[in-house]
């Protein structure tokens, strides 16, 4: 692991990514324990204090571990799937906002994903997950729900979708694009959806799933993406038109 002293990158950064980059790399396994402080400012010819700024680096991406007492010290962290899906959805968040993505972009990007991840749902979801979907559609038909927690009940469906796949890798990659593009969905079709319809559309989905029909749920979250897109471009045109008045 090396860092380079002339570099105008802050020299704790460096030592974070050397360290990073060795994780990655299989050159350090997880739960091996990391040098000790002291060891690592005689490798990099660096302060404690830019060391620990490094490791607290390297904890802040759930890297590392640190475990006190006299086996105490830095380890390589086991990150599960879960902790990642969170960081993946954050990043994904801020990533679609900040570069604003367009409403179009997003919706197809979802929906050509989650339609790939519908063969493998309708062969191996569990009743768990049939159970989770049919138990949102019923709140979604729940006099008086908000709008917000109508929204959040409609992630919580596709998440049951995707997660059916019984591949983590898959649920990992799909929830920045179920998850993370839900509130640019939202915010473009908060005012123009129908609730019905969407309840029906995600019925005929979960039919689908439980009858083990993958072509189905394929052609009914076909018929979504185009409603969905259908929304975005009534409630653009709704936005264009106030703003002219």
């Amino acid at each position: 692991m090396k860092i380079d002293p002339q570099s105008s990158a802050d020299l704790s950064a460096q030592i974070a990514k050397a360290i990073r980059d060795a994780i990655i790399g299989g050159e350090m396994i997880v739960d091996e324990r990391l040098p000790s402080e002291t060891e690592l400012c005689d490798q990099f010819d660096v302060s404690r204090s830019t060391v620990r700024e490094a490791l607290k680096r390297l904890a802040a991406q759930n890297l590392i571990r640190t475990q006190r007492g006299a086996t105490g010290g830095a380890f390589v962290r086991r990150l599960s799937y879960d902790e990642a899906q969170a960081q993946h959805v954050t990043t994904s968040t801020l990533l679609l906002s900040m570069n604003a993505v367009d409403f179009e972009t997003a919706c197809e990007a979802r929906f050509a994903l989650e339609r790939a991840c519908a063969p493998l749902s309708a062969e191996r979801r569990t009743p768990d997950n049939l159970a989770t979907m049919r138990a949102e559609i019923h709140r979604q038909g729940q006099p008086g729900l908000s709008d917000e927690r109508f929204c959040d009940s409609d992630v919580a469906f596709h998440r049951a979708l995707v997660d059916g796949a019984g591949n983590p890798v898959l649920s990992y990659q799909l929830a920045g694009a179920v998850e993370a593009m839900q509130p640019l969905m939202n915010m473009i079709t908060f005012t123009q959806r129908n609730r019905d319809q969407i309840i029906a559309l995600h019925t005929q989905i979960a039919d689908a799933l439980d009858a083990q029909d993958g072509a189905k749920a394929d052609i009914v979250l076909s018929q979504l993406s185009d409603y969905t897109l259908t929304l975005g471009r009534q409630a653009m045109e709704a936005r264009a038109n106030r703003a002219k008045s």
